[in-house]
């Protein structure tokens, strides 16, 4: 083998770290309704901050519908630099071509390796664990809610060790002060007894 000269091209976890907040992430997520129909949640994350940017719902997720989403996501002169995706069937050229008109660079993960994509899979996971997996979504306009409800609670609660211990959306941390119980996520209303 021809010994490579010159210094060796950066690893994919060093390029996620030098850009992350020109980077945002998009999947899909299937959801199972009571009538066991298919849903399609869309999502996007700012890498910066583990912000969730953007969320729709549909059925039939096509590119048109999807490339329609990137633009609702990034108005403006809001677009990141880098779109990390899946290399789903669903982005068609209709989304491609739109995310190259935006200036975004499309940078599609290798099939079959979601670990290329963390940040937004840890989401997912997390909305399934925290919320999904602890109720049944009737349809589109339910799972809508719901997701509103956890997107709320998860920008400005939900705290990430990578963010030192804050939330995507930031706020002072206060070290002493009294500790307030606030539901959230359709809570439960019982109060502790004690």
């Amino acid at each position: 083998m021809i010994r490579h000269r010159g210094p060796p091209s950066q690893t994919w976890r060093t390029f996620l770290r030098n850009h992350a907040d020109a980077i945002a992430a998009t999947d899909l997520c299937v959801v199972r309704t009571l009538t066991f129909e298919c849903l399609f949640a869309f999502l996007v994350i700012g890498h910066g901050r583990r912000q969730l940017l953007w969320f729709a719902v549909t059925r039939h997720p096509t590119a048109e519908w999807l490339a329609q989403q990137i633009m609702e996501a990034f108005p403006w002169d809001t677009a990141p630099s880098y779109l990390v995706r899946d290399n789903d069937g669903a982005y068609g050229q209709t989304f491609k071509d739109r995310v190259r008109a935006m200036g975004i660079r499309d940078r599609p993960i290798s099939p079959r390796s979601p670990w290329q994509n963390p940040y937004v899979e840890r989401v997912i996971g997390s909305i399934r664990r925290e919320c999904l997996d602890h109720l049944i979504v009737i349809n589109e306009r339910h799972l809508r809610g719901v997701l509103r409800t956890y997107v709320a609670y998860s920008q400005r609660s939900r705290t990430h060790l990578a963010l030192g211990k804050n939330a995507p959306a930031k706020r002072a941390v206060q070290p002493t002060g009294r500790i307030v119980v606030r539901l959230e996520v359709g809570g439960s209303n019982q109060q502790p007894s004690g």
